[in-house]
Order: C-alpha cells, then sequence, then structure tokens
C-alpha cells in the first residue's frame, strides 16, 4: 500500500468543512499524514484561480468575464499531506495565491457558477484517484463535492477563537479587522447560490474554540479510525 497505510485499511474518503481559522489546514494535514492518506486543501484551489485570474487582468466585478475563462488555466494539486504543492500552468503558486490581494478576492471568484463546476470537477478526479484514501478540506465537501464521502466533519470555532488564530498566522494582523474580515467572508460563502459554506445533515460537529491543534487532530484521527473499523 502507499503511504505505509496498514493492508487491511479500507481506502476511506474524509471530507472536512468549516470556516476559516477553525483549524481545517492544520488539522487535515497532520490527520492524513498520521493516517497514511492524501490529503487535499480545494481553498488553494479556489485561491489558484483567483490568482490566475487576478494575474491576467480579468474584471473580477464581472461574473461573465470570470466565467468565459474558468476554464484555461491548468490548476494541478500534489496531495502528499507532508509537502501539498500548487501550480498554475506550471507556476509554483504556493506563495503567492496567500497574498492578502488574492484572499480578498476568492469569495467573489468563488461565487461564480463555472468556476465552481471546474474546480468541483477537478476535486472530484483527484478523490476518485487517491488509491489509500484522502481527507479532503473546504466548505462545501460534505454537501456539494463529495456526498458519498465515509466520514464528513465540521469545524466550527468561536469568531474570537478563529480571529485570533489567523492573526497569529497573519504575523501584526489587527485582531479586530481579522475578526471583521473573517466574518464577512463567512457571510459571502454563506449566502453564495452555488454550493454555500454549510454542514451537511450527516457531518459531525467538532467545535474547536477551547481545544488545542493537538486535541482536534486526536478527536478526528479517532473519528476516521472508527470509520475503518466500520464502527
Amino acid at each position: 500500500m502507499e503511504n505505509g497505510a496498514a493492508p487491511t485499511a479500507k481506502p476511506v474518503i474524509v471530507a472536512i468543512d468549516g470556516p476559516s481559522g477553525t483549524g481545517k489546514s492544520s488539522t487535515s494535514k497532520a490527520v492524513a499524514a498520521q493516517l497514511g492518506l492524501s490529503y487535499l486543501d480545494t481553498g488553494a484551489q479556489y485561491r489558484a484561480i483567483t490568482w490566475w485570474m487576478v494575474h491576467n487582468g480579468i474584471d473580477l466585478a464581472d461574473p461573465t468575464a470570470v466565467a468565459a475563462v474558468a476554464g484555461k488555466p491548468e490548476i494541478v494539486s500534489g496531495t502528499d499531506p507532508a509537502a501539498p504543492t500548487i501550480t498554475v500552468d506550471g507556476v509554483d503558486v504556493a506563495a503567492p495565491i496567500r497574498t492578502q490581494e488574492v484572499t480578498s478576492k476568492v469569495s467573489a471568484v468563488s461565487a461564480v457558477p463555472e468556476v465552481r463546476t471546474r474546480i468541483t470537477e477537478l476535486q472530484r478526479s483527484l478523490a476518485a484517484g487517491a488509491e489509500g484514501g484522502i481527507v479532503v478540506e473546504g466548505r462545501d465537501i460534505g454537501t456539494t463535492v463529495l456526498p458519498d464521502a465515509d466520514l464528513k466533519i465540521f469545524l466550527t470555532a468561536s469568531p474570537e477563537a478563529r480571529a485570533a488564530r489567523r492573526s497569529g498566522e497573519l504575523k501584526g494582523a489587527d485582531l479586530h479587522a481579522t475578526r471583521e474580515a473573517l466574518v464577512r467572508r463567512d457571510a459571502a460563502d454563506s449566502s453564495r447560490k452555488t454550493s454555500p459554506l454549510a454542514k451537511a445533515d450527516d457531518a459531525v460537529e467538532v467545535d474547536t474554540t477551547e481545544l488545542t491543534l493537538a486535541q482536534v487532530i486526536e478527536c478526528v484521527v479517532t473519528l476516521v479510525e472508527e470509520k475503518r473499523a466500520g464502527k
């Protein structure tokens, strides 16, 4: 088996959703690494297509213009949890997609149905091709992208806790401004017509407000192991 997974373990598809700052990426990567699964950060794919649009001077205020070029960039995601990669047309964009410019525009680009269709297809093919199983993190994985995932987890946390974590990541960030930006982005992503940020009916909700990252990881690993054991 690849990734050192035990031969008895059947492939498992894990969907981890939730708003920004809940620890999704750190948790998903650690769980995938610990259990020998592949890992996919779907947010990075939306950031990558947003970066390409900005880089190519597409008018992001015009959904028709965005839709017209949604199929153009070639986005390739590496699914090794120890070193996830993302390229657009062969260019490594792991750093540029995290800039404030991209962050502030990703909700608008993500709301365009043609963009979601394109990226969703990409995500489904990556999940289908993951031999040993995969942890896929995002905002609409359990509801739209992989509704038949073996295990769905929805991470939550108070806006205050999320802002504190996010401003810890963004050195020197203003806590109040960070909280406002998170709340705005959640509102945009929860209210969009196509695949809004939402908790699947059959998802396990994990509130991470009072938990350390290690506790969240332990909790999710346990849920996956129980699912694998057929409990």
